[in-house]
């Protein structure tokens, strides 16, 4: 077991650490050499769990989208307030931004022209946010004239802004760089029974906001979620 165990770690090192060097550096200029220095492993232990970087890019995508659905969580059909969830998500997801590399490195491979995978966690998300604007459409809480599409290609290019920029500045991943988004646009979005009832900044600013589950199951795979969450304010 404790052999287990051991294996267990080094995947998930070597995944932490590809995932800190894709963010840094780009998947191409990303080398296997850095990746274990950072991990501290041998490139015979990598090439054990890992048959190349592209295995290694693979897998970093694979953990960053199941965190992503963690965050996220199913589409609830019959959420009493839509909006607000959906509020309080992209205030979550901008927020694991600044704690999670492996769900930054995760986006971040979406836009980098030298990677070739099979996921898609732009798509991901924004599929989400189309879906929740269904359910709110559906219950009556959309403005009339609100095309829902359009809205979520919106929504996500804003969360896409807020990740490139945070790279460079903390400020982009954090609740007072999306609130002043929603500010501007729930006045549009909302219908006038429930515009009021909708709280811009969010309505808790942790990044287990959305839908709390425990650590123990946010942990049940082969991705690591940074320590650096464990330190921002809960609920």
């Amino acid at each position: 077991m404790a052999k287990q165990d051991r294996a267990v770690r080094t995947r998930r090192e070597l995944i932490h650490s590809a995932a800190e060097t894709f963010d840094r550096f780009g998947f191409a200029d990303a080398s296997i050499a850095q990746i274990c220095t950072r991990a501290g492993v041998s490139h015979g232990a990598l090439h054990f769990h890992f048959g190349n970087k592209q295995a290694l890019g693979e897998a970093v995508e694979s953990a960053a989208a199941r965190t992503l659905l963690y965050i996220t969580g199913n589409v609830p059909l019959r959420h009493p307030m839509p909006l607000q969830l959906l509020v309080d998500t992209s205030h979550a997801l901008a927020q694991w931004f600044s704690c999670d590399p492996v769900l930054r490195a995760g986006f971040g491979l979406g836009h980098d022209a030298t990677w070739h995978g099979r996921a898609d966690l732009w798509q991901q998300w924004q599929d989400w946010v189309r879906l929740m604007l269904a359910v709110a459409e559906n219950r009556g809480h959309l403005a009339p004239d609100v095309r829902p599409d359009d809205t979520a290609s919106a929504i996500t290019a804003m969360i896409a802004g807020l990740e490139v920029l945070g790279r460079y500045d903390a400020h982009w991943h954090t609740y007072q760089a999306v609130t002043p988004f929603w500010r501007l646009v729930l006045p549009q979005l909302s219908a006038e029974a429930v515009r009021g009832r909708i709280d811009a900044a969010g309505t808790c600013k942790a990044p287990f906001a959305v839908q709390k589950r425990s650590m123990d199951e946010a942990r049940d795979g082969d991705w690591r979620i940074s320590r650096a969450c464990d330190a921002l304010p809960g609920c």
